[in-house]
């Protein structure tokens, strides 16, 4: 019982403190990443062309929050699950939506400059931890019916 407890508590201070870090990079995001389309989306886009953008260093900035992203997401799951296998399966599936993902974003960028709101959601899944909110319930979902 006090194991159980203590155990919960663990997960508890690591979903907080993950919460809080995802925070920090959001609130902080100016600071921290170059990113000429936070005030390109800020402003009314539709029909506006893309913002002149140093591309590397564009590349790292969006690389190091989906990895910075990807680390809080990677020790949140494996908190809430203590699976090995569950934590590999989630690296994957961020490796595979990593190039996906920035395949798609720069083919947008490149390619068509009248698909500012495509490349809005493609951002968007890059820069935001939006797979931890679908995975862990996936998961849970999996987790319940193996049980079963």
């Amino acid at each position: 019982m006090l194991n159980r407890i203590k155990e919960q508590k663990v997960k508890v201070f690591v979903t907080v403190a993950v919460v809080i870090c995802f925070g920090f990079i959001r609130a902080f995001e100016k600071q921290l990443f170059y990113d000429p389309f936070l005030n390109y989306f800020d402003s009314d886009f539709k029909g506006a062309p893309f913002p002149d953008v140093d591309t590397f260093k564009f590349l790292g900035g969006l690389l190091l929050r989906y990895f910075l992203n990807t680390i809080l997401s990677v020790i949140l799951i494996y908190s809430l699950f203590r699976d090995v296998d569950m934590f590999k399966f989630s690296i994957l599936l961020y490796s595979f939506f990593l190039v996906l993902l920035f395949g798609m974003f720069f083919l947008i960028l490149e390619f068509y400059p009248e698909g500012n709101w495509l490349l809005f959601y493609v951002r968007r899944f890059i820069i935001q931890p939006i797979f931890v909110l679908l995975f862990i319930p996936a998961f849970y979902y999996q987790q319940e019916n193996l049980k079963k």
